[in-house]
Parts: C-alpha cells; sequence; structure tokens
C-alpha cells in the first residue's frame, strides 16, 4: 500500500454510510481496511442500481476495503474478531450505542488487550444522554438538527413545503468529523503511546457544520441585510447561449451590490432610488435582476462573462448534472472519477481523491469485495491453521456469503422495532436484539 497511512490497520465494523466513508477515506490515504460484515450483510449490499450483484452505493463507499463475514452471535466469532482488533490501529463503528459491548468489542475490552487501538464510534446522539439509544438515520438527524427546517426557512419558505433533502449530509459530515479526529488521535498517540475513545454525534456535526448557527441561535435584530453574505442570495441567471448559472454575492448587501456596479460599469445606479439602501434592493429585487440580466446577454460567451465578473471579484458557477462535470477537462487534468470493477465484468465510476499530495502516491482503488471474500486469506495471516479456519466455518462463525442471482433485489427481513431497540444501560439484550445488532 501506499500514501500517508500506509501501513496503519483499521478493523471496520460500520455499515450503510458513515461509519463506512469514515473507513474508506483511511483506505483512501493508504490504510489496510478490514471490513466485518455480518451474515445478514450490509443492506447497502441491495442498493439499487446494481451491476450483477454488485451495488453502485456498496461499491462506492467500500471498493478496496478487504472483507471478512463474521457471526458475532456464536461464541468462536466474537473470538475471531477480537483477534482481528488485537493487532489493529484504528476501529470504526456506527452501531446503537452500547451495541458492541454487548458482544464483548466494546472499546475497554479491546483496549485491555491493545492499549494502542483508536476506537471512534458514530451514532445520532453520542454514547451517553437521554438520546443515547435512539435509531438515527441521516434524514431524521437532519430535522432534528434544523438542517431540513433551516433549508426553507432562510428562503423565507413555509415549513409546509418540508422536502427531504436527497444527501445524507449527517452521515458524510459526521464520517469526515470522525476521520479528522482520528488522526487527531493517531499524532496524540505517537507523543503517549496509548490510543483512545472517539465519540462522535452526528447531530452535534450538523451544528458544528453549519455556518449559519449562530443567526439561528442567537436573538439580534438582522435588518434588511442578509444573514450571511452570499447564503441567502444567491440569484440564478440565465446566460448568453441558455445557461443557467449562479452567483455566490448578494445583490442585496451594502457590502457586495458594489461588487455588481463594478462588473456592470454602473456607478450610477447607487444613487437609483430602488437601489440606494439594501431595504430598497429587496424591495426592487426584481427589477435590479431584471438589469443584471439584461446585462449578462450583452456577452457572446460563458468565458468572456466570467472574465469579467472575476475581475469584480463575483464567482459563478454554471448548473451542471455531475456527469458534465466529471466529462469535462476539468475533471480529467484532476482525476476526478475514478473506475472501479463491479464483479461483473464491467465497471463502476465513482469519485476520485479530493486531494493531491506533494511526496505521497495514494493508493489505487481495489475492487469491492464480496460478503467473506478475504476470510481465508486474513485468518491464515493471523495464525490460523487451515484446520481452524475450517473448525470456525463449521461453528457459523465465518459465513462466505456471496448473493445468489436476484437475492440482492430480496430486501431483509423486517424485525420488531420494539425488539430490536438498543438496552438502557444495564438492561441485557433479548436474542431478536442481538440478532438486528450482528
Amino acid at each position: 500500500m501506499s500514501g500517508p497511512l500506509a501501513g496503519l490497520k483499521v478493523v471496520d465494523f460500520s455499515r450503510v454510510l458513515a461509519g463506512p466513508f469514515c473507513a474508506r477515506t483511511l483506505m483512501d490515504l493508504g490504510a489496510d481496511v478490514i471490513k466485518v460484515e455480518p451474515p445478514r450483510p450490509d443492506v447497502t449490499r441491495f442498493a439499487m442500481p446494481t451491476h450483477g450483484d454488485m451495488s453502485g452505493y456498496y461499491a462506492q463507499q467500500n471498493a478496496g476495503k478487504r472483507n471478512v463475514s463474521i457471526d458475532l452471535n456464536v461464541a468462536e466469532g466474537r473470538q475471531l474478531a477480537l483477534r482481528l482488533c488485537d493487532d489493529a490501529d484504528i476501529i470504526v463503528e456506527n452501531f446503537r450505542a452500547g451495541t458492541l459491548g454487548f458482544f464483548g468489542l466494546d472499546y475497554e475490552t479491546v483496549a485491555a488487550r491493545n492499549p494502542r487501538i483508536i476506537y471512534a464510534s458514530i451514532t445520532g446522539y453520542g454514547q451517553h444522554g437521554p438520546w443515547r439509544g435512539r435509531m438515527a438515520y441521516a434524514p431524521t438527524v437532519q430535522a432534528e438538527a434544523g438542517f431540513t427546517a433551516n433549508s426553507l426557512a432562510h428562503y423565507g419558505e413555509a415549513l409546509s413545503g418540508l422536502k427531504t433533502d436527497s444527501l445524507s449530509h449527517a452521515d458524510v459530515y459526521s464520517g469526515l468529523q470522525a476521520t479528522v479526529a482520528i488522526l487527531a488521535a493517531l499524532h496524540k498517540r505517537k507523543e503517549t503511546g496509548r490510543g483512545q475513545y472517539i465519540d462522535v454525534a452526528m447531530a452535534a456535526t450538523l451544528l458544528a457544520i453549519n455556518e449559519r448557527a449562530h443567526v439561528d441561535l442567537t436573538d439580534i435584530d438582522l435588518g434588511p441585510e442578509p444573514a450571511v453574505l452570499g447564503a441567502t442570495d444567491c440569484p440564478f441567471f440565465e446566460g448568453p447561449n441558455g445557461e443557467t448559472f449562479t452567483v455566490a454575492t448578494s445583490m442585496i448587501g451594502s457590502l457586495t451590490f458594489r461588487f455588481y456596479l463594478s462588473a456592470m460599469r454602473r456607478p450610477d445606479l447607487a444613487k437609483d432610488p430602488r437601489f440606494a439602501t439594501a431595504e430598497a434592493r429587496q424591495q426592487n429585487y426584481a427589477a435590479l435582476h431584471e438589469i443584471i440580466q439584461t446585462w449578462i446577454l450583452t456577452f457572446p460567451d460563458m468565458e468572456s462573462l466570467d472574465a469579467q465578473l472575476d475581475e469584480a471579484k463575483i464567482a459563478m458557477g454554471e448548473v451542471r448534472s455531475m456527469r458534465e462535470l466529471a466529462d469535462s477537462e476539468w475533471a480529467e487534468y484532476w482525476g476526478a472519477v475514478r473506475e472501479v470493477p463491479d464483479r461483473h465484468g464491467g465497471t463502476y465510476r465513482i469519485p476520485g481523491h479530493p486531494w493531491h499530495f506533494s511526496d505521497e502516491e495514494l493508493p489505487e482503488t481495489g475492487a469491492p469485495a464480496l460478503q467473506g471474500e478475504h476470510n481465508r486469506s486474513i485468518f491464515a495471516s493471523l495464525g490460523y491453521k487451515d484446520t481452524e479456519i475450517e473448525a470456525f466455518y463449521k461453528a457459523g462463525a465465518l459465513v462466505d456469503a456471496p448473493p445468489l442471482p436476484g437475492a440482492a433485489k430480496k430486501p431483509a427481513p423486517k424485525l420488531d422495532a420494539e425488539k430490536t431497540a438498543a438496552p438502557k444501560a444495564g438492561e441485557s439484550k433479548t436474542p431478536a436484539q442481538a440478532k438486528a445488532s450482528s
């Protein structure tokens, strides 16, 4: 392996998105990531679309990871999982609070055997406190943390028009914050020789990444000026040849309005009573937008328009599809898209690395693993003999379970939510809870 994290071993107990995204980022930086998948697999293996039996969603978050499939409901399975952790540097998990502790895989147990372990848990609301046991997925946490309401409220729309965002911001941001914390803990470990436990809450993450949080959290009379430069007024325009584009510059704000005057060579508009103040510009927004739009259409192309906007310190961006960006000359230059095998003779195109290093060559992304694909090779490398590995298979601790044709189209069985809810502190789990957690 290459990359700045080459030589580090990560055990990834996570599933769906927040944890897998964190572990994949570590893998992209060079770490060896082993995904531990239960016999009832990561539900994203069933996500559509698929090539053959390989989900694109699963491939994007797990390509390049090695894979073992272990049943933690079997004592021997828990033994194997602990053995994996004995020489690991990092553990990533995103089960409900307390779940891995039920299986004897909590931080205290693992750290007693491996004091250097850095153990990161991602949950909706943290490991302790009144909401520790709540189920959490990105849409629900985004609703709880003001993200959903703010997506409309800051644009003056009624909450009756609420819609769930199609992207899982809470998961992805939490995965990134977990990665940042893990890198900080690795740095500290160089000084102390000890690892530590990292508790990441998705709700707290959404508060932390909200650059407008102070607006909602502080009682201030904001007046007619936009609450945050560009945040509530990023207007859209039509380009010279029918393109749609936006600019990250408010037409209303006193500071930014003058940028438009500079770009259009129209200082006279500052004296127009319709546009003389922020409040007036707000009231006459449509008229101001029409003046700017008419000026835009005098340009022969987007390149010449962009040059004049850039001169006036106005950033613009054309509204493109993701495919259009991926096919651009910039994307080719950067390496913004990579291809990984779909294990069915074709490939998936997935995002490339967001970083370039001056002194590191980042690893090529390998194929997404079949479930349990590396059971034998990984446990053989840990010293288990073939006969011992076969015994683990017979005990049901290890499972080779690549999905059969058509199996990926069958939804996982639904379990009673009450029975599968995480237990409160001090309570034991029912068999249904244990099965669901694994």
